[in-house]
């Protein structure tokens, strides 16, 4: 891990940046922070312009329409919740089927059997009557999809991350709007990608180390 200190530098109008940090330098990445939803919204149509591909933002509240000025597509989480409730339906009709319309046997570590139930002439498919755990079934595993699939997604659960050692960082949640570009982006480079974050014009630019 690095050791590398939290440098950050506030960007004041008219600022001449006379030392840029070199690529070993810059560690993690760059951090750009911002006061309005206004300025993230900017600072995100203009890091798509220039064709980053690693970088993201960090707001206090959902700010609508910054996922499109980010340019991120839909995800397939939707056909994951699509798939867990009809594997949940397709269950809860087979499974009542066999226990209740059936009278075939198979071995599963243990035998198992179904049995036919004949109750006042009503028939052994009986579609309505099964309905209830069909549906139940649907919702379960149709939530477990949409929680699976959205932890899988976006990689978490993430006990770590070098934004969490920025202490300007912490008003993520509170006040501040901010820009994040990692090193390991092809367009990266340390003197343009920090002279990019300071067209901005940011509160700050904090370096991050890994």
């Amino acid at each position: 891990m690095s050791t590398l200190p939290d440098i950050i530098r506030p960007v004041t109008e008219g600022e001449t940046v006379t030392e840029a940090p070199t690529v070993e330098d810059v560690g993690w990445g760059l951090m750009a922070e911002f006061e309005t939803p206004a300025q993230i919204m900017e600072a995100a149509k203009l890091a798509k312009q220039q064709g980053f591909r690693w970088w993201d933002t960090h707001t206090p509240y959902p700010v609508h329409g910054l996922d499109k000025a980010m340019g991120i597509k839909p995800t397939i989480l939707p056909l994951l919740v699509m798939g867990g409730g009809s594997t949940g339906f397709t269950v809860g009709f087979l499974l009542q089927w066999f226990t209740n319309a059936t009278n075939f046997d198979f071995w599963a570590l243990v035998p198992i059997r179904g049995y036919d139930f004949l109750i006042s002439g009503k028939p052994l498919l009986s579609i309505p009557a099964w309905i209830p755990v069909m549906f139940e079934l649907t919702i379960l595993l149709s939530a477990l999809g949409c929680v699976g699939g959205l932890l899988l997604l976006c990689g978490l659960p993430q006990l770590y991350h070098p934004t969490l050692r920025s202490t300007r960082f912490a008003r993520a949640t509170d006040d501040r709007f901010f820009l994040v570009i990692e090193a390991k982006d092809p367009k990266f480079h340390s003197e343009k990608t920090r002279s990019f974050l300071e067209s901005l014009n940011p509160l700050s630019i904090e370096m991050l180390g890994d």
